[in-house]
């Protein structure tokens, strides 16, 4: 029987760091999970960082996580050549077990400072998405995964990123990151049913699950409303750990469970016992699962041989429809402003669906796309 390791999303913050120090002096981590591309403009990794690193490397215990790749973005970019570039040197330095991306494409003026956001479900993206994510596998020559997605705009949206997921995996015999959280935004924020939205997914290639808290926002456009947000900042939440309790079972290729906090939300000993307390309590109910599931992990997720073309799949329309709805999310002065150009876009009566988008949705693609605007 494999172990389902309990891990920490553990990257260069002293606040992430200060947090995590007395499990890893407690021998509590079994793996860490590594944001690698934060530190990118870093041109060094300081040496205690990297002896850490190569720590859980050597026992096959690191993983990462990348964040500010684009994957689903319409055109390539020099971004994304450095961006993979760094992350071939980074895996000839340390063994990654596998590295995974977020599901999706990020506003900003680069694509690569942003939000993430969804893009439409057709042969154009997934044909981008399965360029991209082949190629990440060849920098870094082990397995690959993406994260499903919190944001949604509408319900099709929610329904659909799970076969979205299976369908871009599959040529590089990928796995997905099932965010248990992310699940829970949308549960909320759509009404759905939990074991409804789960079956949307392909479980038999989740490896790696993520749990973390977030926060509430009140809707400015429909007052009964109070729109959950994967905002990373407060403890996990009761819910989310039923989630997990729930989850796991079902999962038969699991193999990591990983607790994330943003480290501004961990400057406070309150914070920092809470983040503590989460750990403990998710690693129990790890543990409670290792004794008495069967967890085969059949599946290594191990790559094909693919040869990749030289040239890079790239669709212009999408390209500039991404551009324009980026520029309506961080510039426009209101909702209905937004909600104005939106139906006067090149994105109106195509794939985007943008007439089925929630009202509510719209309001937080805004908040988001502003936040993160560089």
């Amino acid at each position: 029987m494999a172990k389902i390791l309990s891990s920490v999303a553990c990257n260069l913050d002293v606040h992430i760091l200060s947090a995590s120090i007395p499990l890893l002096e407690e021998s509590q981590v079994d793996a860490i999970e590594w944001s690698f591309d934060t530190l990118f403009n870093i041109w060094h990794t300081p040496g205690w960082f990297a002896r850490l690193l190569t720590a859980f490397s050597k026992e096959e215990r690191l993983i990462g996580h990348g964040v500010f790749f684009s994957l689903l973005s319409g055109k390539w970019s020099k971004e994304q050549y450095q961006w993979l570039s760094q992350l071939k040197q980074l895996s000839a330095e340390f063994h990654f077990d596998h590295i995974t991306e977020h599901f999706g494409f990020m506003t900003g003026q680069s694509f690569h400072q942003g939000a993430p956001m969804c893009v439409p479900y057709s042969p154009a993206t997934l044909a981008i998405g399965r360029d991209r994510l082949a190629r990440i596998q060849e920098a870094c020559s082990c397995p690959v995964g993406l994260e499903n997605l919190a944001f949604a705009a509408s319900l099709e949206q929610v329904k659909q990123q799970g076969e979205f997921l299976e369908r871009l995996i599959e040529p590089v015999n990928g796995f997905i990151i099932l965010d248990l959280h992310n699940l829970f935004c949308q549960m909320h924020n759509f009404f759905m049913d939990f074991e409804q939205l789960l079956s949307s997914y392909p479980l038999e290639r989740v490896r790696e699950i993520h749990i973390s808290g977030g926060s509430w926002e009140k809707s400015g456009k429909q007052s009964e409303r109070i729109i959950r947000r994967d905002t990373h900042d407060q403890a996990v939440p009761p819910e989310v750990f039923h989630l997990l309790e729930k989850t796991i079972p079902v999962c038969p290729n699991l193999k990591y469970v990983v607790l994330e906090q943003l480290g501004i939300a961990l400057k406070t000993q309150e914070s920092k016992a809470a983040f503590y307390q989460n750990f403990v309590q998710m690693k129990q109910i790890v543990e409670d699962n290792n004794q008495t599931i069967a967890n085969s992990s059949e599946n290594p997720f191990i790559p094909p041989s693919i040869t990749l073309p030289e040239t890079f799949v790239e669709n212009q329309e999408l390209y500039a429809q991404q551009r324009e709805l980026s520029e309506i999310l961080e510039t426009s002065s209101s909702y209905e402003e937004t909600n104005r150009l939106l139906k006067a876009s090149s994105l109106a009566h195509t794939a985007w669906n943008i007439e089925s988008w929630d009202p509510a949705m719209i309001e937080t693609a805004i908040h988001i796309a502003r936040k993160w605007k560089k």
